[in-house]
């Protein structure tokens, strides 16, 4: 594929930013989900970053994976020293221009970061959820994003980019509303979960529910099931790495001390590290949400979904540019998913580039800072809008 121009980037941070919330789909009028139930009210947290032009031509929409949410730049206050997930790519000058493109990103449905999710309130009860939430599809969270687009006013997205999980609702767009997308960028993500991922999907999730305190779901008013879900977290994370990334960041090297230890203390670095992300990951995120979105990946099949038989006829009513992008060191959606669909949207006939970036990081790659995915995301991003003038 062509290369696209390499250019400075200021490293300004977007500064500050604020989470704000869309509440739709009231009774009697909820929105209708792919299970055949419906749900409503439902609200939807989401941020916006730089400023809306004139003919609402300059958007593009940043969708978060597993367990990301709205925030994916900025700070939400003068002493927060936390940035957003993708604050690398996502501010003035940067891969994605807020000096240039109106960003909008929203944290998923099913989530727990302000999206209505199995932790809110049930309406007809006024408890939360738990599993009386109905199960969500990637199409539903589609949906939702949708809504809250029409709520603001924007009929068509110049491009719209997402990793991982982020990645399949990039696509979901793409054959769900395909006269809003002129663009669209998915990264390190695949049409459809493989048994591997469906196989480690699920036993995080059984970690989770082996958990006494998960009392099948009803646990808010009570002890979590922090066991559960750090384990789960543990198992997540080593899919997102990759062996020369445990090797070259641990190896075998001991934690704290110059000898085994001959019990189940954390005798390996990389022990102590899972641990450290297990324990910091349930301050932040609810047990079942972890639940109902891991299923929802591993429901995503983007053929099954478009009701077309094959890869290429997923692909029929799709009319974006697509730029795919994949990380050679990525084992949980490797390299030959992304060519089997940018062969798909060839035999369509769609205008696609494709490229594999070499990188060591496994797939989280994806997140880290890399100044060739920057190029490419801005050049991608910043042609289509001059194609537009």
């Amino acid at each position: 594929m062509s290369e696209y121009i390499t250019h400075d980037r200021s490293g300004r941070s977007v500064g500050r930013v604020e989470k704000k919330y869309f509440t739709f789909a009231e009774p009697p009028n909820e929105m209708a989900l792919d299970s055949g139930r419906r749900l409503g009210p439902i609200t939807i947290a989401y941020e916006t970053m730089g400023r809306l032009n004139a003919d609402k031509s300059n958007v593009v929409l940043v969708l978060h994976a597993l367990t990301g949410d709205s925030h994916v730049a900025g700070h939400y206050s003068e002493t927060d020293d936390k940035p957003g997930w993708w604050d690398n790519m996502v501010g003035p000058g940067k891969g994605i221009d807020t000096d240039k493109y109106f960003v909008v990103c929203s944290n998923v449905l099913g989530g727990c970061m302000g999206s209505t999710g199995p932790a809110s309130t049930h309406p007809a009860t006024g408890a939360p959820y738990g599993l009386s939430f109905p199960m969500v599809t990637i199409g539903d969270m589609v949906r939702a994003q949708k809504a809250l687009l029409d709520y603001l006013g924007i009929k068509r997205i110049l491009s719209m980019t997402g990793g991982s999980m982020g990645g399949m609702q990039v696509l979901q767009w793409c054959i769900q509303y395909p006269e809003m997308v002129l663009s669209a960028i998915p990264l390190a993500t695949t049409m459809r979960h493989s048994a591997l991922a469906i196989a480690f999907n699920e036993v995080a999730r059984q970690a989770i529910i082996a958990d006494p305190n998960w009392n099948n779901g009803d646990y808010y008013d009570g002890p979590r099931p922090n066991v559960g879900l750090s384990v789960a977290r543990m198992i997540g994370h080593v899919t997102y790495l990759s062996d020369d990334a445990l090797r070259q960041k641990f190896g075998r090297r001991l934690q704290d001390r110059d000898n085994f230890s001959f019990n189940f203390d954390s005798d390996f670095q990389v022990e102590s590290y899972l641990r450290h992300q297990g324990a910091k990951f349930v301050e932040r995120f609810d047990a079942n949400s972890f639940l109902y979105i891991t299923k929802a990946a591993d429901y995503f099949d983007l053929t099954q979904q478009s009701g077309q038989s094959s890869a290429v006829d997923v692909f029929l009513k799709a009319s974006a540019r697509f730029l795919v992008i994949s990380f050679t060191s990525d084992w949980l959606y490797p390299t030959y998913q992304s060519r089997d669909m940018v062969k798909a949207m060839k035999k369509r006939g769609l205008d696609v580039s494709f490229c594999e970036i070499e990188a060591e990081w496994g797939h989280d790659a994806f997140l880290l800072p890399n100044e060739r995915l920057a190029n490419l995301i801005k050049g991608f991003i910043d042609s289509v809008y001059e194609r537009m003038e």
